[in-house]
């Protein structure tokens, strides 16, 4: 056993690394240590700064996405106004979560730096979602919105004012007496054109009397008169004096015609139906209060409800406008189709409706009110929001 021992501590002391070896190999592992420690460490402290990022995305997304699904929402709730609010919110939170999980699939499938299956299927369903959730969806509504707020209170102000103006005109029947005057005035030209070619036929030499020509002047006579016919006049002699009195027969019975018409004018353009009137008289209150409770803050134009009122009292309006059209002489064209459709729809009714306002724009009756300028503020919102998301979300493996 000794030796054993003796011939181990022998060999040991025969094969023995000089002493600066251990002193080395022992600072190399301890460095080692450290260095896998300081690693570590820098790691840790490197996955800590993700997270922070992918918190900060996180939130930024939330933020952008609430002002898109605010805006979205809020277009939802004026058009559809049986629904409740807290279901417009659903509905336009889950749109836009499909809507950027759609926009998430189109940029993992553009990746080569990650391993993904079916990259054609995943990129064909996130076109899809993003045309339908956010084309077609999102981006519409939210431009909607963003030009609802800042024109409604102008729009609604004119509509309100144009139609008590046309109102007024009913009432104090200004223009139609202007308007009663010409017209007779060309009902009496006409007549008189047409006497003059009855009585170069009645005296025609070629064709004295009542020739077949004359018949075809009496039907004149008989469209402009607004009578069913003008019964012939019946002559015994052709000579001059003879057809002098057949032409001073028939021209006092077409003044007599003439005359009736005339009166039937003046009544039809000056003189609105009494019931009329007050129906008139109502609307044109109305509008007047409800004017006054827009001013004083009373009814507010961003409440869906509030809207809703005003739509209903303005539609009042160009109803009773459309009900007197021949009393109102309107400003231009697309008042004279706006106000006398057979269901008249108002500037402000068409304003609440997301599809009527693209309708409108895309037809090029919306211009002047910034609505390129709302389409390109709605696209930046949902391209940061959709920037976020697939950072916060993004995909590394």
């Amino acid at each position: 056993m000794g030796d054993a021992r003796a011939s181990y501590r022998g060999t040991s002391d025969k094969f023995r690394l000089p002493r600066f070896f251990y002193t080395y190999s022992t600072l190399f592992n301890h460095w080692f240590r450290e260095s896998a420690v300081i690693v570590t460490l820098y790691n840790l402290t490197l996955m800590n700064q993700t997270n922070y990022w992918k918190l900060l995305c996180c939130l930024g997304f939330i933020a952008f996405a609430s002002v898109s699904c605010w805006a979205t929402a809020e277009s939802l709730n004026l058009l559809l106004t049986t629904w409740p609010k807290v279901l417009c919110w659903i509905v336009t939170i889950g749109f836009f979560i499909i809507a950027s999980f759609g926009t998430k699939l189109i940029i993992d499938s553009l990746n080569q730096n990650i391993y993904m299956e079916k990259r054609g299927l995943s990129l064909t369903l996130g076109l899809f979602m993003v045309i339908i959730f956010w084309l077609c969806c999102s981006m519409p509504t939210n431009t909607h919105t963003f030009l609802y707020r800042t024109t409604v209170d102008g729009i609604v102000s004119n509509d309100i004012s144009t139609t008590k103006g046309y109102l007024n005109e009913i009432k104090n029947n200004t223009n139609n007496k202007i308007a009663a005057k010409a017209k007779i005035d060309d009902l009496n030209k006409k007549i008189e054109i047409i006497l003059g070619e009855l009585k170069a036929e009645i005296e025609s030499d070629a064709n004295p009397g009542h020739g077949p020509k004359a018949k075809e002047i009496l039907r004149k006579f008989a469209e402009l008169l607004t009578v069913d016919k003008i019964e012939p006049l019946s002559y015994k002699g052709i000579s001059v004096q003879e057809r002098q009195k057949l032409y001073d027969a028939y021209r006092k019975k077409v003044y007599i015609l003439r005359d009736a018409r005339a009166r039937d004018i003046e009544i039809s353009m000056l003189y609105p139906n009494p019931e009329n009137l007050k129906e008139v008289d109502v609307v044109d209150k109305n509008l007047a209060i409800m004017s006054d409770a827009i001013h004083q803050s009373k009814l507010d134009l961003n409440k869906s409800e509030d809207i809703k009122e005003v739509c209903d009292r303005l539609t009042e309006g160009y109803n009773a406008v459309n009900k007197n059209r021949d009393f109102v002489k309107f400003k231009n064209l697309e008042d004279n189709n706006a106000y006398t459709a057979s269901k008249p729809v108002t500037k402000a009714k068409r304003l609440i409706s997301v599809f009527d306002v693209w309708s409108d724009f895309l037809s090029g009756n919306f211009n002047g009110h910034g609505f390129i300028f709302w389409i390109v503020i709605s696209i930046l919102v949902d391209i940061a929001a959709f920037i976020f998301f697939d950072i916060a979300f993004k995909k590394t493996y």
